[in-house]
């Protein structure tokens, strides 16, 4: 009986059947089966949709801007120089940008380098004295109530405003418009930093008192951590509001700058000069953001990993 039982279990394992792993499709496969789209197919186009999207559509504004510019100049503005002019321009200015005739007579190499050396100038004063206002304003409310109203009816002034104040009190073009730099870049580090402050959580700052953390150690640890992306906001603000208002104030002021070349230009009557100008102010406005850019995102991730 014993024997006859072995046999009817060793038969039924024979036929049993087995289970083979089943493979199961990943989503993008799936959503390709179903789409009718292979993988290939839908790589290709994400990198169609990628080249409209970073270069087609930018060529395209660009290419209408360049039609109503050619419009307007023939038949609005006979007077205004032509794209082919302006090209021509371009390529003359940027065949020998450091050449050196005079004084006021530089390549515009030259003339970008110095207006960076007053924005760099302000924009460093600015931040030695405004990050730590910031500090003070949002950590004590005594320093709040006393500076905030000062600050209201100073920063909506005009930044060339204090142009003339400059060259009284300065009574030389640099340091004049270091100056005009300087109070512009300080307001947004000022408010930036102070919001910063006041937006650090209070279960930080009961966790370092029950620490027994010194004054140096909340500043170093709880302070600036908390407050970095708040200061860069607001350096990022100041940096780009400083390159705009250096070229107006180079233009009074006269000497050597991006700005002053733009008036000189206009003296002589080049007015391809000039919109070649505008267009390395502008790209020179974008590698500034850009480099802020990357100062924020390197310092949010290591916040983040932090």
């Amino acid at each position: 009986m014993k024997s006859a039982a072995l046999t009817l279990v060793d038969s039924v394992e024979d036929t049993s059947v087995k289970a083979e792993p089943v493979a199961v499709p990943s989503p993008s496969l799936k959503n390709d089966a179903s789409t009718g789209v292979s993988p290939g197919m839908s790589e290709a186009r994400q990198r169609v949709e990628t080249l409209l999207r970073i270069v087609l559509l930018p060529a395209v504004t660009f290419g209408l801007v360049l039609l109503g510019w050619t419009i307007m100049q023939q038949t609005l503005v006979p007077s205004f120089p032509d794209v082919p002019a302006v090209w021509n321009k371009a390529v003359e200015v940027f065949s020998d940008p450091f050449y050196v005739y005079g004084p006021n007579d530089m390549g515009i190499a030259w003339q970008v380098m110095y207006s960076l050396g007053r924005v760099l100038a302000g924009f460093l004063l600015a931040m030695a004295v405004g990050i730590p206002a910031g500090f003070l304003i949002g950590a004590n409310k005594t320093f709040e109530r006393a500076w905030l109203p000062l600050i209201s009816i100073l920063r909506p002034v005009s930044p060339l405003a204090w142009l003339p104040i400059g060259l009284l009190i300065f009574r030389a073009v640099d340091p004049s418009a270091i100056f005009v730099i300087f109070i512009t870049s300080i307001w947004p580090m000022i408010l930036n930093t102070a919001a910063g402050v006041k937006a650090i959580p209070q279960d930080y700052l009961n966790v370092a008192r029950v620490l027994n953390f010194n004054r140096y150690e909340m500043v170093t640890r709880i302070y600036v951590p908390s407050t970095l992306p708040y200061m860069l906001t607001g350096m990022q603000l100041s940096l780009s509001t400083a390159w705009m208002v250096i070229v107006a104030a180079e233009m009074l002021t006269g000497g050597i700058g991006i700005g002053f070349y733009i008036w000189d230009e206009w003296n002589n009557l080049s007015v391809p000069s000039i919109i070649v100008a505008i267009v390395i102010i502008g790209g020179v406005g974008i590698a500034l953001e850009a480099v802020m850019n990357a100062v924020r995102r390197r310092y949010d991730y290591t916040l983040q990993e932090g």
